[in-house]
């Protein structure tokens, strides 16, 4: 089975913020898991950790996970999140597939 890395939003402004980009996260991851790969969510990892560690721990954290995974899938706006661009830089420089949305990944990647 191939290990799908979801990407997309985690910060937000507000709490309510935060808690709707983790929802949309977790409905990808399981979307994923549904087409038959296995899908790794950071957002649901380190939920509503924020503030234990400074941001850097989580962002390296993450790339440590990244690193071991087949192909990253975004979450629908990602566009906006730095973090978000720094996953697909560093999974291009790794020779990682990126797939927008789930529509690309399936048309892009067997199970």
């Amino acid at each position: 089975m191939k290990i799908i890395y979801i990407a997309g939003p985690y910060r937000s402004t507000t709490e309510s913020g935060v808690y709707r980009n983790i929802q949309r996260a977790r409905d990808l991851a399981l979307e994923v898991w549904a087409m038959g790969f296995v899908a790794i969510c950071p957002h649901q990892n380190t939920a509503h950790f924020g503030g234990a560690c400074p941001d850097e721990v989580w962002l390296k954290g993450d790339m440590e996970i990244l690193s071991r995974c087949d192909a990253v899938c975004l979450v629908p706006g990602w566009q906006g999140s730095t973090g978000t661009l720094a996953e697909i830089e560093f999974a291009k420089l790794k020779g990682i597939p990126v797939f927008d949305g789930l529509s690309a990944l399936v048309a892009g990647m067997e199970p």
